[in-house]
């Protein structure tokens, strides 16, 4: 059995991992922006491993997001309870309703809408990270970009603290081979209505860097 298996989506945010790495036995890797092409990625990924007789032990989500103002700060570290696919379902003249909610029957849904990060693997980075905020990290595929959106997807989410575009294709991926999971972010930019001078990317990629260190 091989180490850990983090998935970034793009090789910026892989770099600044790498760069705060202590284990050697961890993999990093950029697998693509969105859940669907992370989640058939990391698929990938876990099926050669296995089939090479050095399947991974644990599969962690890795990246930059977007922070609910006033539940974590820019700069600052997310560790997901649980990484939810919050866009996925209907529209209504009542609003959003997910799509567990359809009547549809669960062995279509290819799992939940949300699916929670391994306890053991959770509690280990939150000892190693006591700093960081914990709550759901919400999954998009259209990042929010208004105040009317943002307002909305925050009440029907109470504990997101986090909103990025891959981590509940990795978590679908690792749930299907039978993998602990969690998703771990650092916080860029306030959601809401897009302003890139507001952006601290710089300071998101040198926390995910101080944050590496936890990935053991």
């Amino acid at each position: 059995m091989t180490g850990l298996l983090v998935v970034t989506a793009v090789p910026a945010e892989a770099e600044a991992i790498r760069a705060g790495l202590t284990d050697p036995t961890v993999t990093v890797t950029p697998v693509g922006v969105g859940p669907a092409v992370a989640g058939a990625a990391t698929a990938r990924l876990l099926a050669l491993a296995e089939a090479a007789g050095r399947p991974y032990r644990a599969v962690v989500s890795a990246g930059i997001a977007g922070g609910f103002a006033g539940r974590v700060p820019i700069g600052g570290t997310v560790l997901a309870t649980r990484s939810v696919a919050a866009d996925l379902g209907a529209e209504s003249p009542d609003g959003f309703i997910p799509v567990d909610e359809l009547g549809m029957p669960p062995e279509l849904l290819g799992g939940a809408v949300a699916v929670p990060a391994d306890p053991g693997l959770l509690g280990a980075l939150r000892a190693a990270l006591p700093a960081a905020t914990v709550g759901a990290v919400l999954t998009v595929n259209t990042v929010t970009g208004t105040a009317a959106s943002t307002e909305a997807l925050a009440a029907r989410h109470p504990d997101a603290v986090a909103e990025a575009m891959e981590g509940y294709g990795v978590a679908v991926a690792a749930a299907q081979a039978g993998l602990p999971f969690a998703e771990l972010r650092t916080v860029s930019n306030p959601i809401g209505p897009r302003d890139r001078g507001a952006w601290r990317m710089r300071k998101a990629f040198a926390a995910l860097t101080e944050a590496a260190a936890a990935l053991r």
